[in-house]
């Protein structure tokens, strides 16, 4: 008899066929002497939509909301059912007495396996391969430790929970918004709280006034200080703060008084996903959703990190078994794991040992395989970076230093210089910079050598994405594996943008946080709603009580939507005519530049905002041509000289490139949160209802 095992990419499931011998290669599935090794391609299947359920559904229309269904059920996701049907073959096998699920080890991977089940109607055995890293290694100890699939049932009981909750509200109250105010408004449980977070850093950046202040400045050689005053920004008078200088210009100032003081850092906790996502975007500007997929890559090709979608920066017990063999995998990586090898693997930061605070997975320390970096893009070196250097730290004596502080006296005032002596670098990197040196000693006489320094109040910071994700973790908004498609939402849904390193809500973003109901906005329903979405994974609430209060929480924010007498602007409304049914054309942004499509929702014109450029080449100057669309169809135009040609369509090869081939792979391996949530779905619909 064999095993069946289910995993969630075929990049997993051929890894797993290497290690278990199932190299037999069949269509869509995997076969050795004992196990058969199949995949999903992410989700395969998700909730059904409103129009599955109830035909009075289909158009929307604010008459028929709220949409309440006592069940949704799953369907297919388009381009699925193939892979379905090999799965329910491969189930139907009498050959088969087991199955194995070895999808992602946590709550959305638990959901993907679990709907496949259900809809091939799996009868057998079920087991449950739960690792935290891809090596030989752990996949072996893994399969020699399966967990009865029973052990995960909260796990999927929080996820269908989420998912459900993300239908009632999302399409809901975008249906609702879309509807009422004639635009595609998408609003989320997680991300339009997300989105407020931004606005209201924007709100105190807007409402801040800057206002000049004096300081009076001591200079001793190379060295300044300032007066000591309860409020710094106090003197607001260049008048006063000269009258103040004078009368100090009248004493000889003393060393008073000079402290010496030993300050001990410790290094920092390891990196959870969130933590590493925040430093590489301070470090290196990328985005969140960037950074999980670099990890991702770093996890699930080249194996040599732990499990990424973590949420804890502590290690399990029994992880200290292994730091050994760790270290001797990144030895000729980094100089500081030979010194820690040398000391036996001793660990210096034992905090980071904490079995309460590991829930499904311990923090991102390097694994036990060592690194092929010839095969890492740059991009990837920099984050496998980040992560061993993390680890090595808690190996590290504390960075310790020996700050003087010296206080100097004219009349009854104080000037406090500060000095800092490093005596042990530790965990950190050796940098001259940071020693700072006084030569001062008690008792000495200092001639008066004042300044009067202008300065003006600076406004906050405007959120980068680093400070977003610490926000988001602050609320409880959302989880380290959703935050970063959170984030990408926003700004595929126009509601939000880049700028440079910050983020800014664009004037629709802006309405919309005023048309939805202030407690949607607010993070604490969001964030009482994570945590009871935790507490369902780990049995300490129903999930029936949790979606009864989410149905009730839908009625009440799809009910002040309706009764809103809010106004709202449709700013990519232009004043251009649509050329079919003279309606205003609006602008849409798409992966492919801007478009103009109508206004009208029974009208399906769109053409391009500006003529895109082509690599045709001008028969006359050379340069790169326009595609242009006219009555009879697409044609080149030089915008130089203004030379015209015909498109000749050629048939495409149906065989795909290599290019192509390796773009697709790309796209399947992502391992995103599902392409096709109920958001998602809501907002394409909403966007096609408009276009």
């Amino acid at each position: 008899m064999k095993k069946l095992i289910l995993a969630e990419k075929p990049s997993v499931a051929r890894d797993i066929g290497r290690i278990l011998n199932a190299n037999e290669k069949k269509k869509n599935y995997l076969e050795g002497k004992n196990y058969i090794i199949t995949w999903a391609l992410g989700h395969l299947l998700g909730l059904k939509m409103p129009e599955d359920l109830n035909k009075k559904w289909e158009k929307w229309q604010l008459e028929t909301l709220p949409m309440l269904p006592k069940f949704i059920g799953i369907k297919p996701l388009p381009k699925t059912r193939g892979q379905l049907k090999t799965i329910e073959s491969l189930v139907k096998r009498k050959d088969i007495n087991e199955i194995v699920i070895a999808t992602d080890a946590g709550r959305e991977g638990e959901l993907v396996a679990r709907w496949i089940l259900q809809y091939v109607h799996a009868n057998k055995k079920v087991t449950r391969l739960w690792i935290s890293s891809q090596t030989d290694k752990a996949v072996k100890q893994g399969f020699k430790e399966l967990k009865p699939a029973e052990k995960y049932d909260n796990l999927y009981e929080s996820a269908l929970a989420r998912a459900t909750a993300d239908w009632l509200v999302g399409l809901n109250v975008t249906r609702a918004l879309t509807v009422k105010y004639q635009d595609n408004l998408s609003a989320g449980r997680v991300q339009t709280p997300t989105l407020a977070l931004v606005r209201r850093q924007e709100e105190k950046i807007e409402k801040f006034m800057p206002q000049k202040y004096y300081r009076i400045a001591l200079r001793i050689g190379k060295q300044t200080a300032y007066m000591k005053q309860k409020n710094i920004y106090a003197i607001k008078e260049r008048d006063e703060a000269e009258k103040k200088k004078r009368h100090l210009d009248n004493f000889k100032g003393q060393i008073k008084d000079i402290n010496s003081k030993i300050k001990r850092e410790p290094a920092p906790l390891l990196y959870d996903l969130t933590e590493l996502q925040r430093e590489a975007n301070k470090r290196y500007g990328y985005s969140a959703k960037k950074t999980l997929s670099l990890v991702q890559s770093l996890y699930e090709i080249h194996k040599v990190v732990s499990y990424p979608r973590t949420d804890s920066r502590y290690l399990s017990n029994d992880i200290k078994a292994t730091l050994m063999e760790r270290l001797q995998a990144i030895r000729k990586y980094d100089s500081r794991a030979e010194e820690a090898i040398k000391n036996k693997a001793k660990v210096i930061l034992k905090k980071v040992f904490n079995d309460s605070k590991v829930t499904d997975h311990h923090a991102l320390i390097p694994t036990e395989q060592v690194p092929n970096y010839s095969k890492f893009s740059a991009d990837e070196q920099k984050i496998y970076n980040l992560i061993v250097s993390r680890f090595l730290g808690i190996f590290a004596q504390p960075y310790t230093v020996e700050e003087l502080r010296v206080v100097v006296t004219f009349d009854k005032d104080e000037f406090i210089f500060v000095g800092k002596k490093v005596l042990d670098y530790g965990w950190k990197n050796k940098d001259a910079a940071e020693e700072v040196v006084l030569n001062l000693k008690k008792d000495t006489a200092v001639s008066p050598n004042f300044t009067v320094e202008e300065k003006l109040t600076t406004p906050p910071a405007p959120l980068t994405e680093a400070g977003l994700l610490a926000q988001m973790e602050k609320f409880g908004l959302g989880t380290p594996a959703t935050r970063a498609e959170i984030i990408e939402k926003l700004v595929k849904s126009e509601l939000m943008e880049r700028t440079g390193h910050a983020l800014r809500v664009t004037p629709k973003g802006k309405q919309l946080l005023n048309l939805v109901n202030k407690e949607l906005v607010s993070p604490k329903l969001t964030a009482k709603w994570e945590k009871q979405l935790e507490d369902i994974a780990h049995g300490k609430m129903k999930s029936q009580k949790f979606i009864g209060d989410i149905k009730n929480d839908t009625k009440r924010l799809v009910s002040e939507v309706k009764n809103s007498k809010e106004d709202y602007k449709d700013f990519s409304l232009t004043k251009k005519r649509c050329p079919e049914c003279n309606s205003f054309l609006k602008v849409r942004k798409t992966r492919d530049g801007e478009i103009y499509v109508c206004s009208n929702p029974e009208c399906n014109y769109r053409r391009r905002k500006d003529a895109k450029v082509s690599n045709h080449r001008c028969p006359q100057c050379h340069r790169k041509m326009l595609i242009v669309e006219g009555k009879n169809g697409k044609y080149f135009r030089c915008k130089y000289d203004g030379t015209t040609e015909k498109m000749t369509v050629g048939k495409k090869s149906k065989k795909m490139t290599k290019h192509e081939e390796r773009r697709l792979l790309k796209k399947i391996n992502q391992d995103d949160e599902p392409q096709e949530s109920p958001l998602a779905l809501a907002l394409k619909a909403a966007m096609g209802k408009n276009e």
